[in-house]
C-alpha cells in the first residue's frame, strides 16, 4: 500500500469527476495537484496551479490532429485549447490515469475527457476508466479497453479526471478507488 504522505493528485479542479477526485483525495490526506488557467471556473481551490501561457503552449495540440485521430471535431474557441492544454498537463504528470466516463463504441472516451485518455494512451501509462453508462472499470491493454473488476493506485504520481456530468456510480467508483489504495 502506497504512503499517502508521498502521493500526489493530478487534476484540473473543473465540476464533476475532478472535484470529486479532489474532494476525495482532501478526506485521505493526499496532495492534489489543479492544473488551471485564468479564466476558467474551478470548482476546488486547493492546490491550484494556475499555468503560464508559455506553460499552456507547451500542452498545445492540433485540433485538426486530435479531431481526426478521435473521430470527431473540437471547437476551435479558445476557451476549448486551454482545457485541452490543462488536460495535458494532468497526463504528463500523472503516472497512471483515473478517468470517470463513457467509452464510445470506437474505442475513445467521450468529450473533452476523451483526450486526456488518448494521450494517456499515446504516452504509454496505465489507463483505467470508469464508464458510468456500464457502471464498471475497464483498462486500456493491448490497444482495447478490456473490463477490469477493480483497480488500485499502485503510484505515488496518479491523474484523476472525467466527466462534469458525475453520477451517483462514479461518485461511488471514486470512493472505493481511494479505499482499496489508501484503506
Amino acid at each position: 500500500m502506497l504512503d499517502r504522505e508521498e502521493c500526489t493528485l493530478f487534476s484540473g479542479a473543473a465540476n464533476g469527476a475532478e472535484a470529486y477526485f479532489g474532494a476525495t483525495a482532501e478526506r485521505y490526506g493526499i496532495d492534489e495537484v489543479n492544473f488551471t488557467f485564468d479564466g476558467h471556473n474551478d470548482a476546488r481551490s486547493r492546490g491550484i496551479r494556475v499555468l503560464t501561457h508559455e506553460e499552456l503552449k507547451r500542452g498545445d495540440v492540433s485540433l485538426v490532429y486530435i479531431g481526426k485521430m478521435m473521430n470527431r471535431e473540437y471547437s476551435p474557441a479558445p476557451l476549448m485549447k486551454r482545457v485541452l492544454q490543462g488536460i495535458w498537463h494532468q497526463v504528463n504528470e500523472g503516472q497512471e490515469i483515473y478517468v470517470i466516463g463513457k467509452i464510445l463504441d470506437d474505442g475513445h472516451v467521450k468529450g473533452g475527457t476523451g483526450w486526456g485518455a488518448e494521450f494517456a494512451k499515446l504516452c504509454n501509462k496505465p489507463l483505467y476508466v470508469f464508464d458510468q453508462d456500464k457502471d464498471a472499470w475497464f483498462q486500456w491493454e493491448e490497444m482495447r479497453f478490456k473490463a477490469l473488476t477493480s483497480p488500485t493506485i499502485t503510484h505515488p504520481h496518479f491523474t484523476g479526471t472525467g466527466t462534469r456530468f458525475l453520477q451517483a456510480n462514479g461518485k461511488a467508483a471514486i470512493e472505493a478507488l481511494f479505499a482499496r489504495s489508501f484503506g
